[in-house]
């Protein structure tokens, strides 16, 4: 049996949205062990001068908890 749990991260990118999902799993995946999904639930942008500046995800991200043997 597995047990997992979701947290949501927010990440920003000025590429756009693809590139913020991205840069947000690879920044959760460097703290948190056994990444294995993240859904998007939120998007916006950051407009500037007219000009979209940032593009904001905010991901929730599930993680499978390791187990009482594998701690030991």
């Amino acid at each position: 049996m597995s047990i997992a749990r979701v947290t949501e991260i927010s990440a920003t990118s000025t590429k756009g949205f693809e590139d913020a999902v991205k840069q947000g799993v690879k920044r959760a995946s460097k703290t948190l062990r056994n990444v294995t999904s993240a859904w998007v639930k939120e998007q916006s942008v950051t407009v500037s001068n007219g000009k979209i500046a940032h593009f904001q995800v905010n991901l929730m991200i599930t993680f499978v908890l390791e187990d009482d043997a594998a701690m030991s």
